[in-house]
């Protein structure tokens, strides 16, 4: 996958995808096998480690789901790019933004997220 707006939107599915298998297929569609995930909130590693964080994070905000802000800005194996959640329409609950390193293959093999906002 070497289109890093395809990334990004991959990315931001599998926070939004329900289903275990095709989320867990996005995931690994998504991030390297030795992936690494830490936000002020969670860590995971992994396909397995960041599916399970991703389904904690839905439990908690159930009929929520993730926008992709601001679109992502790169640089060498670089990439920056903001997210809000919100359920159907309301305000978001929170915003935040993320950097990532691209690997070799096009999938993200680090991820670090801020929140710029939370009420939660």
């Amino acid at each position: 996958m070497s289109d890093t707006r395809s990334v990004i939107d991959n990315y931001i599915a599998m926070w939004n995808e329900t289903d275990p298998d095709r989320r867990r297929r996005l995931v690994a569609e998504t991030v390297t096998e030795d992936a690494g995930y830490v936000d002020p909130m969670m860590t995971g590693d992994g396909v397995g480690g960041i599916d399970a964080m991703i389904v904690a994070a839905q439990q908690q905000f159930p009929g929520h789901s993730f926008t992709l802000s601001v679109r992502p800005d790169v640089h060498h194996d670089r990439v920056r790019f903001s997210w809000s959640l919100s359920a159907d329409g309301s305000e978001p609950i929170a915003a935040g933004t993320d950097f990532a390193t691209i690997a070799e293959d096009g999938r993200l093999s680090h991820v670090t997220g801020f929140l710029d906002s939370a009420g939660v």
